[in-house]
């Protein structure tokens, strides 16, 4: 499907748009509806092979406002999938501001989730560490999150309580399926560039402990439409460290490909008993 020429330019007219893809989404999967979305970060594709059974996938361009994603690691499909008893949509790669693209169309297959009945929000993503004892490959729970984008996918009066936007339902189900995932605060950035250590100097000192380039705004989009929120990042590299050694984008990326298998087993039985 080609792009539109038109972005939506209020909330009201993104809702539109995604319940105009929640349509077509149903009608291609057969769906009457669906219990959870989830979207998966960069280096997570993989975990959809142990995350439970799936009948279609198709492309997300297919789809009403859909783009196809830029970034390493992320895949333009969309799965159907059974998780137990649960009927989850999969979105196996996201956009992001520093693909040049509008918070609207960055939030577009969490509104499109939630237009398809999904109650159920689970965010994932990569991230640097800021917390020396956060291990490289470790995946971390989001207890809350700083927006440093000075972005918003709200667009007019939406007034949204963000206080418990994360949800601690959820984030006990995480503690229930494995103890020794630890949680954090996840501070999102537009990027792509990553921090300078006077940055990270500042993020540590504000109490972020993971910093990564997405999770934040999507959350904002699927609380204001309703839906429980989970994020969950997995420690890409150490950020801190990053003072002494430099990034390296395909090391990061690998880091969490390994992990996405075992990462696709956590989110079942996570999402089972959701």
């Amino acid at each position: 499907m080609t792009e539109p020429e038109q972005q939506p330019r209020t909330t009201g007219e993104a809702r539109e748009l995604a319940a105009d893809a929640a349509r077509e989404l149903l009608s291609r999967t057969g769906a009457d509806s669906f219990d959870a979305l989830v979207v998966l970060g960069s280096g997570w594709a993989g975990a959809v092979d142990t995350l439970g059974s799936y009948d279609i996938e198709l492309d997300a361009t297919d789809l009403p406002g859909f783009h196809e994603p830029a970034a390493e690691g992320h895949s333009g499909k969309i799965r159907s999938m059974w998780v137990g008893d649960k009927r989850v949509i999969v979105f196996m790669g996201r956009v992001h501001l520093y693909e040049g693209r509008d918070p609207l169309e960055v939030v577009h297959a969490v509104r499109t989730g939630v237009a398809a009945g999904a109650r159920t929000a689970v965010l994932t993503g990569a991230a640097g560490s800021l917390r020396t004892d956060f291990a490289t490959g470790q995946p971390v729970v989001v207890r809350d999150h700083i927006n440093l984008t000075a972005r918003s996918p709200l667009v007019g009066p939406s007034f949204v309580d963000l206080s418990s936007a994360y949800s601690p339902r959820l984030r006990r189900a995480v503690q229930e399926a494995d103890a020794s995932v630890p949680e954090g605060v996840y501070v999102c950035t537009t990027g792509p560039q990553t921090q300078t250590p006077a940055e990270l100097k500042v993020l540590h000192q504000a109490g972020a402990d993971l910093v990564g380039h997405s999770i934040a705004l999507e959350a904002v989009a699927a609380v204001e439409a309703g839906a429980e929120v989970l994020g969950l990042a997995v420690v890409s590299n150490d950020a801190v460290g990053a003072v002494f050694e430099p990034f390296e984008a395909e090391r990061a990326l690998d880091v969490v490909t390994q992990r996405a298998r075992r990462l696709g087993e956590l989110l079942n039985r996570v999402i089972g008993q959701a």
